[in-house]
């Protein structure tokens, strides 16, 4: 028996307006489309009627439930907000922030109020305080990664 784990799929409303979301604001071009189901280059699928599919009550309490987000990594974090100021529509769970690993995040509600999280690379962290004078060690230390991640951002294989 062969067991593959495919990807995560997503209960939405309504298709065209996620797919719409996800497209515009993420970059996701979809790779399958079938309607009611739509799969997404970044592996993960949003699907319209998911009560009916699963069997379950016609209007179950999925919406914004807190224990479950898509993550996004992103080079130029500025940009991406630039970018989310033009859809003003878009519900905020927080402001951006900043952990003690570096890195800048926000976090987001998609049109069905699933949790996005945006994140800052860590790779382009990592680079960054190469580029800045940091040893690998310090660079490390600071992100609180690997020094193995730290070389293989550096060396451009992250």
């Amino acid at each position: 028996m062969k067991l593959e784990y495919i990807l995560p799929l997503i209960a939405v409303k309504s298709v065209d307006i996620s797919k719409k979301f996800y497209s515009e604001l993420f970059g996701q071009t979809v790779v399958l489309d079938l309607g009611k189901n739509v799969t997404f280059s970044g592996g993960f699928a949003i699907q319209e009627d998911f009560a009916w599919i699963a069997g379950l009550p016609q209007n179950p309490s999925y919406e914004k439930s807190y224990d479950m987000e898509l993550y996004f990594e992103v080079d130029d974090f500025d940009e991406f907000l630039d970018k989310l100021k033009a859809f003003p529509n878009v519900e905020h769970l927080h402001p951006p922030k900043k952990y003690d690993w570096q890195q800048r995040v926000i976090r987001i509600f998609d049109p069905d109020g699933h949790i996005i999280e945006i994140g800052e690379s860590m790779s382009e962290i990592a680079r960054r305080y190469l580029r800045d004078g940091k040893t690998p060690e310090e660079t490390a230390a600071i992100i609180q990664h690997p020094i193995e991640f730290v070389l293989a951002s550096r060396d451009g294989k992250l």
